[in-house]
């Protein structure tokens, strides 16, 4: 019955993309709707999916397997490039971030008034190809998913856009091809160095192949390749394995984004529209984190570990530079921006400990904040629809003219700040659990990780304290347009209120999903 339902979640967008661009100026009315349209047969999809998933299981299901690229390299070579997708606990939950994530954009872009066409075709397409980067099995499909990805983001950013758009996203291109060629690099290493020998007896040659099934099995290394174990190999004097190890890590940080690789995030949270910042900080910086346990720690298990104090100092620094950065801002959005690399350092600080409870914390973590970041942005949106501003020191006491607005407000900011009971509370605490319990992480570490939590309490209530308390003002041309939520807005944000609240009550709903599969990752 779910044969192909995986690939729809690939095609359906990409479909619909298509129509949009199409259809003439004449329906542009409907662009949104078919938008939308598409977003929800996606939910319906992957609840699907999830319903005939079993989370006892560490294989990949619904799998969905046809050769694509079959090149001849010589007499007794061949290079396999195959269609290959598929989940596990940690592609779905992913993957059903996404979708709901996506689909809460699409709502709030219903506010879109210039270029609709190119706008929603761009949208639809930006879906296809991050949920294709979840659900690749192959590395040079999800190497392409990482790569088209960045096309409709530019343009998003680039055409709708603040002031300094163009800038912005010119930025955020940059950093993240420096970051993709890096990928590039190992990507060709790790096909070439290792053996599929199940097309080997088919074919009776050798089979490089790019599914990570095989780049994951260090017992599929051809002995003398670069990447070999018993014969290593130094690059600039480093081991060829360690090597590659780093420029994954440097390349899926930039995406994360880590400290210092960061400067791209700010800029283009600032300049991007609503809808758009919700879906770069609710799903693309996942695609960093998921690419550093998926590949980076999936194929290099053995030389992971060595890098467990550097990759931890860094999750540090992201943490505390990001919440100190944040206290200092005087933008909403930026502020959100800040405590976005903040809280993502929580994730690096968890995979470093490289054991169950540091990975479940991370993944935990990524699914937290993709929906309290989600909820951040939205309601930096709220005010700056209605205001065209978002300096806090221009709001205060919005309490008594929107108090349906603060109440979503305080979920979000006291979510993000860990309060028990909200989703960010669990994903932090493991993560720092987790470093405590590993060997290989000085207990200084998550000491001062701590710090972080602290910082986002008092960034966060400083900041709700000064907008929403005290006697009402604003300037008075502000005074008018600052009315409470509207249903569209209302159902956005306690959408994403109640499943921060649910997921922090009954965190095993998404522990039972993932478990398994990082159980699987330390076999």
């Amino acid at each position: 019955m779910q044969s192909g339902l995986l690939s729809s979640l690939i095609i359906l967008p990409l479909i619909a993309s298509i129509i949009v661009l199409l259809l003439p100026a004449a329906y542009k009315a409907s662009y949104r709707w078919i938008s939308l349209i598409t977003q929800i047969l996606l939910l319906i999809n992957v609840g699907t999916l999830i319903g005939a998933f079993d989370p006892q299981k560490n294989e990949y299901q619904f799998l969905e397997h046809y050769e694509w690229i079959r090149l001849t390299l010589g007499n007794s070579s061949i290079l396999s490039i195959d269609y290959i997708i598929g989940l596990d606990g940690l592609s779905l939950a992913m993957v059903s971030l996404s979708v709901l994530v996506f689909f809460i954009a699409n709502i709030s872009s219903f506010s879109i008034a210039k270029k609709e066409k190119a706008y929603f075709s761009l949208f639809l397409l930006l879906t296809a190809t991050v949920i294709g980067c979840f659900v690749a099995i192959d590395f040079f499909l999800f190497f392409i998913f990482f790569e088209f990805m960045l096309l409709p983001m530019y343009f998003l950013i680039g055409i709708w856009g603040g002031p300094n758009k163009a800038y912005a996203s010119l930025k955020f291109i940059i950093y993240t091809l420096v970051g993709s060629v890096m990928i590039l690099v190992v990507m060709i290493a790790l096909a070439m160095s290792n053996v599929d020998e199940f097309f080997t007896s088919e074919y009776k040659t050798t089979v490089f192949s790019f599914d990570f099934r095989i780049l994951s099995d260090t017992n599929n290394l051809l002995k003398g390749s670069l990447l070999s174990i018993q014969n290593p190999i130094k690059i600039f004097g480093v081991n060829a394995r360690d090597f590659m190890f780093l420029l994954l890590f440097i390349g899926f940080g930039i995406k994360l984004p880590m400290v210092p690789f960061h400067t791209w995030l700010p800029d283009a949270h600032v300049e991007a529209p609503t809808p758009i910042s919700v879906v770069l900080a609710g799903i693309l910086l996942k695609i960093g984190g998921y690419g550093l346990i998926r590949i980076a720690y999936g194929f290099f298990p053995d030389v992971a570990t060595n890098y467990s104090l550097l990759i931890s100092i860094m999750g540090l620094i992201s943490i505390l530079y990001g919440g100190f950065n944040a206290l200092a801002q005087k933008d909403l959005k930026k502020l959100i921006a800040y405590s976005s690399i903040s809280h993502m350092g929580f994730v690096l600080i968890g995979i470093a400990a490289f054991n169950v409870e540091g990975f479940n914390g991370a993944i935990f973590q990524m699914f937290s904040h993709g929906l309290l970041s989600s909820m951040l942005f939205l309601v930096a949106g709220v005010l700056y629809e209605r205001t065209h501003n978002r300096e806090i020191a221009n709001f205060k006491g919005l309490a008594k003219n929107m108090p349906l607005f603060t109440v979503m407000v305080a979920i979000a900011f006291f979510g993000s700040l860990g309060l028990p009971s909200l989703s960010g509370f669990i994903g932090e605490f493991f993560t720092l659990f987790g470093s405590f319990q590993s060997s290989k992480i000085p207990k200084v570490i998550p000491v001062l990780g701590v710090l972080g939590i602290v910082l986002s309490a008092v960034y966060l209530l400083w900041t709700f304290q000064k907008m929403f308390f005290g006697e009402f003002w604003t300037k008075e041309e502000f005074k008018k347009s600052l009315t409470d939520l509207d249903q569209k807005e209302i159902f956005m944000l306690s959408t994403l209120g109640a499943l921060t609240l649910l997921f922090g009550i009954f965190p095993n709903l998404l522990f039972d999903l993932i478990n398994p599969t990082v159980i699987h990752l330390f076999k």
